[in-house]
C-alpha cells in the first residue's frame, strides 16, 4: 500500500511513495546481512572517509533539504536548518574527527596474580541494525542513529516515518549522491507492518525512537529474540526557575523551549516551576515575548502548523482538560485548522492531563512554587525523565537541583538544544527510554564490547588442579597480603613471595 504525503498547512495529498513489501524487507534483511561483514571489515579511515562525504553532500543540498523538511513536517525554515540539519552535520564531523580514537582497541590494566597475562578491550560491530524513526524531526532522528551504526561497522535497515515520507525519499536520495553501498544502509519506507516486521525479523540491534506506548511494545516483540534494543522515548521535561534567576533569559529560554517545532520536540520545555516571588514578573515577560510571535510556514515564520491531526486534536484536549479542572488561559488557546497559537496557563496542578500525559504542542503550563524542595518534587512527579532545565544565578543551588532531578539530560541557564551536543551522550530515564546515543557512548551503543585476556605464562596456574593443602595455604596468604591490615614491609615481602609463586 502506497504512503501519502500530507501537507500539514493545507492537508492536501503531495505525493504517493510506494511501501516496502514483506519479500522486499526480507531480501534487504539478507543483503544487509552479506554485505555487514565485508563492512565491519573496512577500516575505519575509510568508513570516516564515507561519512566525510555524506555531510559535503547534504551541505551542498541545504536549500532543497530545507523545502522538502518544512514542506513534509510544517516547521518553519530556520528550525529545518538550525534542528533538523545542523545537528545530524554535526554528529557526523564528530565521528570522521573522534571515531577512530573511540573505537580503537584499549588496554586495561589486571590484578597481580594477572600479571603474566595482557587484557584489553575491543570493540566490534553488532551485524545488522533496525533504526524505526519518527515524524518530529525525520532528517536527524533518522540518520544520526543509521551514521553512528554503520559507523561502528554495522549495515542498516532504516524505516523513516510513514508521516514524513518525503524527507525519507530525501535521506535515500542523498544516501545515493554520497555513492553509499544501498545494501550498507537500505531504506524501507512504509507503516506500522514495516516496523514490526523489522522487530521480528531479528536483527542483531533495534533502535526505536516514538512514543512510551508504541515503545514498550517494540521491547516486548524485541524480548522474542532477546534482541538488544535502544528506546528513546516520550519526555514531560520541566523547567525550574529559582527566585535569583535572569528572568529575561529564562523567559526568552521557556517561550523557545515550549514553542519551537510547534512544541513537537521530545525535550520541549512541558512545565515550568517558577518560584512564586518572581512569578509574576516571569509571566508578564512570557506572555510579551510570546504575543511577537509569527504563525506560518516563510523564514519570518516562528511556528508552523501541527504536522498530524491527531496530535493537534490531542493538544486542543490537553488545553481543554486544563481550563475544565480550573486553568486559565492567559494567551492562546485557539486552533486554526492546523495551526495552534502558543498557550501559557496558570492555576495548574498535576490532577490536569497537560501536567501529567506528554502533549507535543505549543502550550506552556506554569505552576507557582514556594521553594527549590516543591519545585524538585514537582518536577519528579512524572513517570518520564528525558530533559529537564535549571535558570539560577546560584552554582551551588544549580547542584543541589541536578543532583535530586531523576532524569537523563540537564541543562542549565537555557533550554532544549543540549540534545544537539555531538560530545554528550542523550538518553532517558524512567519511562523515557534505554540506552544513549551520541557522544563516544553512541558508537559504543552499536558495538560489542569483546574483553580479551592473553596469557603469556609458562609455568603451572595457581588455580589448576590438583588442590593441595600447601596451595590452600599460598592462597591464603596472596588474600590477606592483597586485602588484609598488615604492616607494610611484610605486605612486600608477602608480594615479592607472591610473584615468585606466579
Amino acid at each position: 500500500m502506497d504512503l501519502k504525503a500530507f501537507s500539514p498547512e493545507t492537508g492536501k495529498v503531495i505525493k504517493r511513495i510506494p511501501s516496502a513489501t514483506t519479500s522486499e524487507i526480507e531480501e534487504a534483511y539478507e543483503k544487509a546481512v552479506a554485505a555487514q561483514e565485508t563492512w565491519s571489515e573496512t577500516k575505519i579511515e575509510a568508513r570516516v572517509k564515507t561519512l566525510r562525504k555524506l555531510r559535503k553532500t547534504i551541505n551542498q543540498d541545504l536549500s532543497s533539504l530545507v523545502k522538502t523538511i518544512t514542506e513534509d513536517t510544517g516547521k518553519v525554515p530556520n528550525e529545518a536548518l538550525m534542528a533538523d540539519i545542523l545537528p545530524t552535520l554535526d554528529q557526523i564531523k564528530y565521528y570522521e574527527e573522534n571515531a577512530g580514537q573511540i573505537l580503537k582497541t584499549q588496554k586495561r590494566k589486571s590484578p597481580i596474580y594477572f600479571r603474566k597475562n595482557k587484557s584489553y578491550v575491543k570493540y566490534e560491530a553488532l551485524g545488522v541494525v533496525s533504526i524505526i524513526a519518527p515524524w518530529n524531526y525525520p532528517f536527524q532522528l533518522a540518520l544520526i542513529p543509521t551514521i553512528t551504526a554503520i559507523t561502528a561497522g554495522n549495515t542498516v535497515l532504516l524505516k523513516p516515518s510513514e508521516d514524513t515520507p518525503l524527507v525519507g525519499e530525501k535521506i535515500r536520495e542523498l544516501l545515493q549522491e554520497s555513492d553509499i553501498n544501498q545494501d550498507i544502509i537500505h531504506v524501507l519506507q512504509g507503516g506500522k507492518q514495516v516496523g514490526e516486521k523489522l522487530v521480528d525479523i531479528a536483527p542483531d540491534k533495534i533502535f526505536f525512537t516514538g512514543s512510551t506506548t508504541v515503545g514498550k511494545t517494540v521491547m516486548k516483540n524485541a524480548a522474542k529474540n532477546l534482541t538488544p534494543l535502544s528506546l528513546e522515548l516520550g519526555g514531560k521535561d520541566p523547567m525550574i526557575i529559582h527566585k535569583d534567576a535572569d528572568i529575561d533569559r529564562a523567559t526568552s529560554a521557556a517561550v523557545y523551549g515550549a514553542f519551537s517545532n510547534t512544541g513537537q520536540t521530545c525535550v520541549s520545555i512541558e512545565r515550568v516551576y517558577t518560584h512564586q516571588e518572581i512569578h509574576k514578573e516571569f509571566l508578564e515577560k512570557a506572555i510579551k515575548k510570546t504575543e511577537k510571535l509569527k504563525l506560518g510556514t516563510d523564514k519570518e515564520s516562528d511556528l508552523g502548523p501541527m504536522t498530524k491531526p491527531q496530535q493537534a486534536d490531542k493538544v486542543m484536549e490537553h488545553i481543554k482538560d486544563a481550563v475544565q479542572k480550573g486553568a486559565t488561559i492567559e494567551i492562546g488557546g485557539e486552533r486554526e485548522n492546523q495551526y495552534i497559537h502558543p498557550t501559557i496557563l496558570t492555576d495548574v496542578d498535576h490532577t490536569m492531563k497537560i501536567m501529567n500525559e506528554e502533549t507535543f504542542g505549543p502550550t506552556m503550563p506554569i505552576q507557582k512554587t514556594s521553594d527549590i524542595d516543591e519545585a524538585i518534587q514537582l518536577a519528579n512527579k512524572t513517570r518520564y525523565g528525558l530533559n529537564a532545565s535549571i535558570f539560577t544565578k546560584n552554582p551551588d543551588t544549580a547542584d543541589k537541583i541536578t543532583g535530586k532531578l531523576k532524569t537523563g539530560n540537564i541543562y542549565i541557564n537555557d533550554a532544549v538544544k543540549n540534545i544537539g551536543n555531538p560530545y554528550l551522550p542523550f538518553g532517558g530515564a524512567k519511562q523515557s527510554g534505554l540506552g544513549r546515543y551520541h557522544g563516544p557512548e553512541g558508537l559504543k551503543a552499536f558495538s560489542n564490547t569483546k574483553s580479551i585476556m592473553k596469557n603469556n605464562n609458562k609455568k603451572p596456574e595457581l588455580n589448576w588442579f590438583p588442590y593441595t593443602t600447601q596451595k590452600h595455604k599460598n592462597i591464603m596468604k596472596a588474600v590477606n597480603t592483597l586485602h588484609g591490615d598488615i604492616n607494610p614491609l611484610n605486605k612486600i615481602r608477602n608480594l615479592i613471595s607472591l610473584i615468585k609463586e606466579l
